[in-house]
C-alpha cells in the first residue's frame, strides 16, 4: 500500500472537483439570483484543500496496486459526498443543516435521486443547475475520468476502473488501454446526452430544463428542477423521449461502443443480459398497464399506456422519475415496481440494483440446482448465452447476493428502531441501496420528514449500493490490511 500515491491522487482529484463548481457559479452570476458567493467560496476552498493534500507529496509516482484502488474509490466518493455538500450549505437558499446538504449531496453523486428538499421549483436556478450536475458527474463515475486523464500524470488507472464499474465481471475493457476504455465510456455518455436534451428540447422542454433533466436522465439519477418532477411537463412526448433515453442509460455502455463501432443492432439482439432487460421491463410495463385501466386508475386506456410504461421504466432502471404518486396506486402496484429496481440496469450502465446479469445468473443457478436434485451426479454448466461461466463467477453472485441482503436487513432494521414504520423503512432502504430515489409511505414524496440518523444510514445505503457493497466493505475486512 503507498499511502503517499493515494494522498497524491486524492489531492489531485479533490482540485479537479473544485472545477466544477465554476459552472453552476457562472449561471448564477448570468441568472442574478445571487447564490454566486456559494460556488465561489466552495470553489476556493476546494481547491486550496486539494492542492495542500497533492504539494507535499507531488514527486511520489507509484503504480497503484488493487488495495490503492479501493482505498482511493471508497475515500474519494466520501470526500466527494463532503465536498458536493459544501455549497448547499454556505448557499441562504435553501437553508439545509448539515445532514441535509450532505444527504442531497450524497444522494446526487450516486445518482440515487432521494431529496430533502420541498419548494424544488423556486429554488434559485444555479442551485437546480448544480444539483442536476451532480448527477450527470456520478453517473458514468467521476473515477472512469479520472482513469483517462491519471495515466498521463504517471499513475495507473486500471485499478481505480475496477474498484468503480459495476458488474460482476470487472476485468472486460471494450478497448485494449484502460485510459481508452474511459474515454469511450465518455464519448458515448457525452453523445446520449446532447441527444437526450436536443429531444426534449424538441418536444416541449424550455432550454434549461431540457439540458437538466438530460442529465439526470442519462445518469440514471432522477433529480428534477420540479417538485412534480415529470408530471409537471404533463406531455406524452416529453415522456415518451425520456422512457427511450432512460432504456438506453440502463443498457451496458459496452453494447452502445460495439453497436456505434459496426453500425449494427446485432451487438444487443445477441446480448443475453439486454434480452432479459428488455423483456424484464416489458413484464413490468405491462402489468402496470393491466392494472392502471383494470382499477380504473385512470379511465382511458392511453393514459394508464403511458403512465404505466413511463413508470415501469423510470422505476425499473433505478431512475426514480414519476409522472404520479405511484405509492399511491391500487393492489400491488407500487411494491411491484419497487421490486423491480432490485433488478435494476445491466452491467456496465449508470443503473443501481442487483444488475440484470446477476439476477439472470442468480435464476440459471437456481435452476441447475433444482436439476441437480433429479441427477446428482450430472455435471451441469451455467451458461449465458453460449459461454460457459466459471464457477468463480457463480460464486462471486452468490456472496454478492448474500451480503447485499444483509445490509438491507441490517439498514431496515436500525431504520425501524428509529421509530419509521415498516413500509417506509423497507421501501427507503430498497428505494437508496438501489440508487433509485422514491420510496413509499413517509418517504413517497421526499426524505424531509424522516429524522436526521435515519438520513446518515441511508447516505451510507447509496453509498453501499453505487459502489456495489463490496467496494466499501472489503475495507473493513483485516485481510484487507494484513501486508
Amino acid at each position: 500500500m503507498h499511502p503517499t500515491a493515494i494522498q497524491r491522487i486524492l489531492g489531485l482529484l479533490l482540485a479537479t472537483f473544485s472545477s466544477t463548481m465554476l459552472p453552476p457559479l457562472a449561471v448564477s452570476l448570468v441568472s442574478g439570483d445571487g447564490a454566486h458567493p456559494a460556488f465561489a467560496w466552495a470553489f476556493g476552498l476546494l481547491l486550496v484543500v486539494g492542492l495542500l493534500c497533492w504539494f507535499p507529496v507531488r514527486h511520489h509516482r507509484r503504480e497503484l496496486r488493487l488495495r490503492d484502488g479501493f482505498i482511493i474509490v471508497a475515500l474519494f466518493w466520501a470526500v466527494l459526498g463532503t465536498s458536493g455538500a459544501v455549497p448547499l450549505v454556505l448557499a441562504h437558499e435553501p437553508q439545509l443543516s448539515i445532514t441535509d446538504a450532505l444527504f442531497e449531496s450524497i444522494s446526487g453523486l450516486t445518482t440515487t435521486g432521494a431529496t430533502v428538499l420541498v419548494g424544488i421549483d423556486d429554488l434559485p436556478v444555479s442551485i437546480l443547475w448544480y444539483r442536476q450536475q451532480l448527477q450527470w458527474l456520478g453517473g458514468m463515475g467521476i473515477i472512469v475520468l479520472a482513469v483517462a486523464i491519471l495515466p498521463m500524470l504517471g499513475i495507473g488507472g486500471m485499478q481505480l476502473y475496477r474498484a468503480e464499474t459495476p458488474g460482476p465481471m470487472k476485468d472486460s475493457k471494450m478497448t485494449p488501454r484502460i485510459t481508452e476504455t474511459a474515454k469511450a465510456l465518455w464519448y458515448i455518455y457525452l453523445g446520449l446526452t446532447i441527444a437526450c436534451a436536443a429531444g426534449y428540447w424538441l418536444a416541449g422542454m424550455s432550454g434549461f430544463d431540457a439540458i437538466a433533466h438530460s442529465f439526470s436522465t442519462v445518469a440514471i439519477g432522477g433529480f428534477s428542477t420540479h417538485d412534480a418532477s415529470m408530471g409537471y411537463f404533463d406531455s406524452a412526448l416529453i415522456e415518451a423521449v425520456a422512457v427511450v433515453f432512460m432504456f438506453l442509460s440502463g443498457a451496458n455502455f459496452a453494447l452502445h461502443f460495439l453497436a456505434w463501432r459496426r453500425m449494427s443492432t446485432n451487438p444487443y439482439l445477441g446480448d443475453p443480459e439486454f434480452r432479459a432487460y428488455f423483456v424484464g421491463l416489458a413484464i413490468v410495463a405491462v402489468l402496470t398497464t393491466a392494472s392502471l385501466y383494470l382499477t380504473g386508475t385512470f379511465e382511458h386506456f392511453g393514459s394508464a399506456l403511458h403512465h404505466g410504461i413511463f413508470q415501469a421504466v423510470s422505476i425499473g432502471t433505478t431512475t426514480g422519475f414519476t409522472t404520479a404518486e405511484y405509492f399511491a396506486w391500487p393492489i400491488f402496484l407500487p411494491v411491484l415496481l419497487i421490486f423491480s429496481s432490485f433488478v435494476g440496469g445491466c452491467a456496465g450502465s449508470t443503473g443501481g440494483g442487483l444488475k440484470v446479469i446477476r439476477f439472470l445468473l442468480l435464476v440459471k443457478q437456481g435452476v441447475r440446482e433444482i436439476q441437480r436434485l433429479v441427477h446428482p451426479n450430472a455435471q451441469i454448466p451455467v451458461k449465458i448465452g453460449n459461454k460457459v461461466l466459471p464457477e468463480r463467477v457463480i460464486q462471486a453472485v452468490w456472496g454478492f447476493f448474500a451480503v447485499y441482503v444483509a445490509s438491507f436487513s441490517v439498514m431496515m432494521l436500525v431504520l425501524m428502531a428509529t421509530g419509521l414504520d415498516q413500509i417506509t423503512a423497507f421501501s427507503a432502504v430498497a428505494a437508496c441501496l438501489n440508487n433509485l430515489g422514491p420510496g413509499l409511505g413517509e418517504v413517497g414524496l421526499n426524505y424531509a420528514g424522516i429524522n436526521d440518523f435515519a438520513k446518515w444510514v441511508l447516505a451510507l445505503a447509496m453509498l453501499l449500493g453505487r459502489l456495489e457493497i463490496f467496494t466499501l466493505l472489503v475495507l473493513l475486512t483485516p485481510t484487507f490490511w494484513r501486508q
